[in-house]
Parts: C-alpha cells; sequence; structure tokens
C-alpha cells in the first residue's frame, strides 16, 4: 500500500475533489445557512461527507452492480452532472433547485452540498485512473480544508469578498467542465 503512495496521484486527486466540492464558491451558502440555522456542526458535516466519499469509494460500484448500473454509465451519468455543476458555476444560473430544510449540519452540507452526485461520482471515476491509497488521501485532505473552511466561512467571506469568490467560482467551473469532458 505504501508503495502505491504518489505526492503527484495524491494532489491531483485533492484537486480534482477540491475543484467538484467547490468549498470555497459555497461559502455564500454556508454563511446563509449559518444565518438560517444558527449553528452548523462543522466537525460532523466534515466528518460525514469524507465518510460518504470513502464508502462511496469502495461499496459505490458494488451498489451500482446490485441495481444494474455499470460504472462506466455512472461515470457518463457522472459527467452530465459535473457538466451542469460547471454551467451553473461558469454561467452563474440555477438548473438544479435545492430543497428548503430544517437544520443544516448532514444535509445539506455534507450531503449533496460537498458529497453530492458530482463528488461521489469523481471519486468512482478516480478510482479508475489512481491508486486507493492517494485517492483516500486526497478525500481527507478536503475534508480537512471543508472543516476549515465550514469553521471560518462568515470570516472568509469577508476577506475575501464576493468578487472574489465570484471569480474563484468561475474558474473551478472551468475546471469542473474540463473534467466533465474528460469522463466523457
Amino acid at each position: 500500500m505504501i508503495e502505491a503512495f504518489s505526492l503527484k496521484e495524491t494532489m491531483t486527486c485533492f484537486m480534482v475533489l477540491f475543484a467538484v466540492i467547490d468549498i470555497l464558491g459555497s461559502v455564500p451558502i454556508i454563511v446563509s445557512l449559518r444565518k438560517q440555522f444558527g449553528h452548523i456542526d462543522s466537525e460532523r458535516a466534515s466528518i460525514v461527507s469524507g465518510g460518504l466519499m470513502i464508502v462511496f469509494l469502495f461499496l459505490g460500484d458494488k451498489m451500482l452492480k446490485l441495481i444494474g448500473i455499470d460504472v462506466n454509465s455512472f461515470a457518463i451519468a457522472g459527467a452530465f452532472v459535473i457538466f451542469i455543476i460547471a454551467l451553473e458555476m461558469i454561467l452563474g444560473i440555477e438548473i438544479h433547485k435545492v430543497e428548503s430544510v430544517k437544520a443544516a449540519s448532514i444535509v445539506p452540507i455534507a450531503f449533496p452540498l460537498v458529497a453530492g452526485a458530482g463528488t461521489l461520482t469523481t471519486t468512482l471515476s478516480l478510482r479508475a485512473e489512481f491508486h486507493v491509497v492517494n485517492i483516500i488521501l486526497g478525500i481527507l485532505l478536503n475534508t480537512i480544508l471543508v472543516y476549515i473552511v465550514l469553521k471560518s466561512a462568515n470570516f472568509i467571506e469577508e476577506k475575501i469578498g464576493d468578487a472574489t469568490l465570484m471569480i474563484l467560482k468561475k474558474v473551478f467551473g472551468i475546471i469542473l467542465l474540463a473534467i466533465s469532458i474528460k469522463l466523457f
């Protein structure tokens, strides 16, 4: 397992997941959820989202086989989802409507904001190209980053500003678009 470790693969997995999760682009959503619901349990949301990604990494293909879907079909479907998310980020439109909720930690932060369809699809797609240990490290690094951002969302929004957040969202949207094309 240690011989499969690659810093390059780990950083690639980290960056791909970072772009798909887009936690910095979600800061305005997190701040608004915090205002709406009060406290958000950052630890719980981070652990659940990281756990979902790791569980799906190992069991996702088995769950898909159980319902008769192969990984390639799921990857193509995920590419469509990532493509739509990228279009939303780049064009500033809302295609997917988020339903209202009564609390905010597990839903909608851990799932679907962090570990949503695009993220879960991406983890399976990464498994086809990279060693599992590097994907897990990429997931763990993203989980730590998600925790940091959840804890300091108000501070980040004040310091970065709306314009910079919008630019980051557009840049990561273009990266996601490229990832979706690669998955096709």
